[in-house]
Parts: C-alpha cells; structure tokens; sequence
C-alpha cells in the first residue's frame, strides 16, 4: 500500500518525530489529526488507487474527533457508529487490523456498506491505533476501487505503530493543556465563591458556614449555578462582577 518511492517505508523511523513537530504547529486537536491524516494518505495510499484517509480518536469523558486527508471531505466514520458497527470500530473493540478489500461482497454492516458506497468508495482498511489512558483510535482508508493489499498490512501496520508514539504524546500535552485550564477555572469559582462569602458574613455579622449555607439556598431556590449567585452577590458588594485570580502560569 505504501508509495513504492518511499525509502525505508517499512521502517518509518521519522513518522514519530514528523508528529511531534506538527502538534507544535497545530495544538488543536482536529486540526493536528486533520494533519496526521493527510500525512499518512501521502505515505500510504497506492497512487493507482484514490483513496482518502480518516483517523478517529476517543477518549474518556470527551466527545470523539475524527479528521480526514482532505479538510472538505465528507467524514465516513462516524457513519459506524451511527449504524451500529463497521470496520473501524471493530478494529479498535479487538485491537486488529481489518481489510474489506471489496464492498461488493461484504455481507457485514448492510446499512454502513450502503452508505460508504454511496459516497464512491469500494474498499476499506482500518487500523487500531495504540493509545493509553483509556483512549483509543483508528486510522481508516477509503478507496475508490476494490483493492487487495493483504501484502501490504505490515507496512502499514509499521506506519501507524510509529504514529502512535507521536500521537501518544500529542494527547499527553493536550491533557496536561485541559488539566491546567480546569485547574484555572476552578480556582477563579473558588475565589468569586469566597468573595461572596466574606460578603455576605460582612453583612449578616454570621459565621462563614452560615454564609456558605445562604448562598448554597439561594442557589437551590434559584435553580443557578452556585458560582453564578456568588457573582451575582459581589457585583451587588463591588458594583462588578469580575474577578480574578492571584497565581503565577
């Protein structure tokens, strides 16, 4: 599957290196798979062959990112998930490799072949890509011909295996970028809930559990968030209701 123009194309040494360079341009998460994805179709795909390529990413507690070779494609992945099953999503529950080398004969997923033949595409390859932390991904190939690559899998296999290591790290950085921001945000409700506090224990001469448990009522009474009537107390106090936080990034 592999150009054949490509030197060491089995051994991949650069793929890993060539990621972490492009997370550095792209911290976005699509943004970098989108270029992951267009990478990988110009290392793989058979030039006799049109093919597009799709990579999908999951991970706990965050809505799934899928990003195709070519950024006006119509995404074909997430039509697995939509009828049940498919190549991709079998790949990643059984951590194989998965080829269906013709539509045309592929007794499987009746509705999700349908519709990728729909979209012009006969062939499909989908590899499992090895993440951690609970996340996990696939990198999928639509081809517009019926394709036997069977010779090919372990070359592309050694592709995604390195592209794995520089996707690992790509979603260590952004965890490490969500962390932080989370961290953020909860210290600023930390600090317009305490403000609110001291406020309402400056006003009603009581102790600051009675003052956290009035704005804990309020909250309830009100149906808000509990950190929208602690702002809403020190605007009422300050005649703002912004704040902010004392710590170094």
């Amino acid at each position: 599957m592999p150009n054949a123009g490509v030197p060491e194309r089995a051994d991949f040494a650069d793929v890993a290196l060539r990621l972490q360079e492009s997370f550095l341009q792209n911290p976005e998460v699509e943004a970098f798979l989108r270029d992951l994805a267009a990478y990988a179709a110009s290392r793989l795909a058979p030039p006799e062959h049109e093919c597009s390529c799709e990579i999908t990413v999951l991970r706990p507690k965050k809505p799934p990112v899928t990003a195709a070779s070519h950024p006006d494609a119509v995404l074909l992945s997430p039509l697995e998930s939509d009828n049940g099953d498919g190549p991709g999503l079998l790949a990643m529950r059984t951590d194989t490799t998965v080829l269906v080398a013709d539509l045309r004969r592929e007794q499987r997923w009746p509705e999700y072949v349908r519709a990728v033949r729909r979209h012009g595409f006969l062939s499909v390859l989908s590899i499992p890509v090895v993440l951690e932390g609970g996340a996990r991904g696939v990198l999928t190939f639509y081809c517009v011909e019926p394709v036997d690559i069977t010779d090919e899998i372990p070359v592309a296999e050694a592709f995604v295996r390195q592209a794995s290591k520089g996707l690992k790290l790509a979603l260590r950085m952004l965890k490490l970028e969500e962390t932080r921001d989370g961290m953020s945000a909860a210290m600023q409700t930390r600090t317009v809930i305490d403000l609110a506090t001291g406020a309402i224990m400056a006003q009603n001469r009581c102790s600051q559990a009675t003052a956290f448990k009035l704005l804990k009522d309020a909250s309830n009474s009100r149906n808000m968030k509990l950190r929208e009537v602690a702002a809403a107390v020190v605007a009422s106090v300050a005649g703002a209701a912004d704040t902010f936080t004392y710590f170094d990034e």
